[in-house]
């Protein structure tokens, strides 16, 4: 049995000027131990999808499918059943790990009240533990720094920070939300190899939620690239880097800089903007970014399964 099945997950959003579809359909499973990276613009629903599954969306937005976890259905309990397994079995790393943290309160405070609540331990057992993650997330002198406010330490230590109180309960599903966007390139790659070691020591399934291709490759097995809140290409991080099939998903590649290319020095950037959710066009919603879009195109394209069980949301993948 998959760790987390999530079928036909569709978010959607009333607004003033009408419904707005996040998340159009999407399907994805995740094993013990897997990290799946959740890639697109901003604007193509991968927040909303994860947010969907925490039953953590706004007022104003709706979430219908199924995501079963460990044989129970996240998308059919309310909101007291989902809290026995929120920070528990599922926790979640927020993109501004700044505005995530409560200024007025110490690290300690915020660290503790999460055990003392889910684990039922003493404040001074909490503590340690709480001590414990920092050292392992690579705190220097986490015994005084505990005692500290958010904003006495970096961008990077907060984040650390976070992640730590992420896998305070020992997760089975970490979620990771754009967790190095606010970060310098050397940060980033420091989160990223501290993702991946603990992943490693604790067999804790990762779901990264990212813009940015360049930070998938050393972490993730699996690639789940979305566009207009549809699944446009999946597959693992192999086929995705070295055989894209979908336009948008090459576009992505060729917008991240390369070192190995010495020859051509500009930067690709996909021309035009994502389509307005509340009137998606007719057809295939990346076409009128697509250079390589021909008339079957005005017609919507089916997600085709492809040699290796790589997925594909374009009309190209069948022509001849």
């Amino acid at each position: 049995m998959n760790l987390l099945d999530v079928k036909n997950l569709t978010v959607s959003f009333d607004t003033p000027d009408g419904q707005v579809h996040a998340v159009s359909g999407i399907d994805f499973t995740l094993e013990e131990g897997d990290a799946l990276a959740i890639v697109g613009e901003s604007g193509s629903g991968k927040t909303q999808t994860v947010m969907a599954l925490m039953g953590l969306l706004a007022e104003n937005g709706t979430a219908s499918g199924n995501a079963w976890f460990r044989g129970e259905d996240l998308m059919a309990m309310d909101a007291q059943e989902l809290n026995r397994h929120r920070g528990t079995d599922i926790a979640m790393i927020f993109q501004d790990p700044m505005t995530s943290l409560n200024p007025y309160l110490n690290i300690e405070k915020q660290m503790t009240e999460v055990l003392m609540h889910h684990q039922d331990l003493s404040h001074r057992e909490a503590t340690e533990h709480a001590i414990e993650m920092l050292r392992a997330v690579r705190i220097p002198d986490p015994e005084q720094r505990i005692r500290q406010y958010p904003h006495e330490f970096s961008g990077g230590m907060r984040q650390r920070v976070m992640v730590a109180m992420g896998l305070l309960c020992e997760p089975d599903i970490l979620i990771a939300d754009e967790p190095t966007t606010a970060l310098d390139v050397t940060v980033q790659a420091q989160i990223s190899q501290l993702m991946a070691e603990l992943r490693r020591q604790s067999r804790t399934a990762i779901v990264l939620i990212t813009h940015d291709l360049g930070v998938v490759a050393g972490l993730c097995d699996r690639v789940l690239v979305m566009y207009a809140g549809e699944v446009v290409e999946y597959g693992t991080v192999e086929q995705i880097y070295y055989s894209p099939q979908h336009p948008y998903t090459q576009g992505l590649l060729d917008s991240v800089p390369r070192l190995d290319d010495v020859e051509d020095q500009s930067l690709h950037a996909i021309p035009g903007n994502p389509p307005n959710l509340l009137s998606l066009p007719k057809g295939c919603s990346f076409r009128s970014r697509c250079s390589k879009a021909f008339d079957a195109c005005r017609e919507k394209p089916a997600l085709t399964e492809l040699e290796g069980g790589q997925l594909a949301r374009c009309h190209l993948v069948n022509r001849s």
